[in-house]
């Protein structure tokens, strides 16, 4: 339970005094967003005490509420990582609570301020559960930054060379630049490491840094198969990549790719916590179908489908080639 504990306030609300300030908030201004819930999953691990006025906003027992909690803060821990955004950590509560009452959730969403089950992008059940026609292989990605996502379809990522289908491909020279690197980092040999990260980065590989564990990866750039985003220097640019960046900054990503284009990119489609990357885009109104490229009739459908018109505005004619 300590080790459960420790994690739930790590990853929800940090330290005690972040604690202590989520609570100060929420008696200003009330229960709302993810980092309420976050904080009222934690106290809730410590003394099984529930919010304050959430009976309020649903129907059932207060036995049954301490049991959506302690469901709520059980896939909370489990997702990697947790709920960072209003629609994840509505799609959460959703998921876990799916066989209760619609009152309850809906109340319970409610409560915390976070979208309602109608208000929600549909979305179709995540990564295929049988090989795609014309796939070449399947990447594992290590957590992604923010700053690998050039524009609102591309997206740079790094695999280990752990990984199976990595490992046995690794260069001899990058194997022996990284071998050679740490021992100078051990050293205390810093510009002699700089040097032969600088090597083994121009090789196509990187050395992270992920949770105090050095790991040598390939470096993959993908664009997103079947969608056209705005370019960054064209109306509403901005916004398809801040969306691309929300969905996958510090998550692990599955990618199926299919071939690759003539700028040397690896063309795919990007699953994130088994959301369809581009079908949400599509539909969100971040991106059009690609028809020259891609005519499968599920995007199709979709077609010019946008929650506003901004980005078909954006899109002029580009979306017909």
């Amino acid at each position: 339970m300590g080790n459960a504990l420790r994690f739930l306030n790590s990853h929800c609300c940090g330290a005690a005094a972040a604690d202590a300030a989520a609570a100060a908030d929420s008696d200003a201004h009330g229960h709302h967003g993810v980092s309420s819930l976050a904080h009222d999953l934690y106290h809730f691990e410590i003394t099984s005490q529930l919010p304050e006025g959430i009976s309020k906003h649903v129907v059932s027992s207060k036995a049954a509420q301490a049991k959506w909690y302690k469901k709520i803060a059980e896939a909370w821990r489990e997702a990697k990582p947790p709920p960072r955004t209003p629609e994840e950590a509505s799609r959460l509560v959703i998921q876990t609570l799916k066989r209760h009452k619609k009152a309850d959730v809906e109340g319970l969403l409610a409560f915390y301020g976070l979208p309602l089950p109608d208000s929600l992008v549909e979305l179709s059940a995540g990564a295929p559960s049988s090989l795609p026609e014309g796939l070449k292989f399947e990447l594992q990605t290590l957590p992604v930054d923010a700053k690998a996502v050039a524009d609102g379809d591309t997206i740079t990522v790094y695999v280990s060379t752990m990984d199976p289908r990595e490992s046995s491909s690794v260069p001899s020279e990058v194997q022996i630049a990284a071998a050679e690197r740490a021992k100078a980092r051990s050293q205390r040999n810093y510009a002699k490491a700089d040097a032969l990260h600088k090597q083994i980065i121009d090789s196509g590989y990187r050395v992270l840094s992920i949770q105090n564990e050095e790991i040598l990866a390939r470096k993959y750039r993908i664009r997103l198969r079947g969608i056209d985003a705005p370019e960054s220097a064209m109306p509403y640019g901005k916004e398809a990549k801040e969306e691309l960046v929300k969905l996958v900054q510090g998550k692990c990503l599955t990618v199926l790719v299919f071939y690759e284009d003539r700028y040397g990119r690896s063309v795919g489609d990007v699953y994130c916590n088994g959301i369809f990357v581009q079908e949400l885009l599509l539909k969100k109104g971040f991106a059009w179908h690609y028809k020259a490229y891609d005519q499968r009739p599920e995007f199709e459908k979709i077609g010019y489908v946008v929650l506003s018109s901004t980005v078909t505005s954006a899109v002029g004619e580009r979306g017909s080639t």
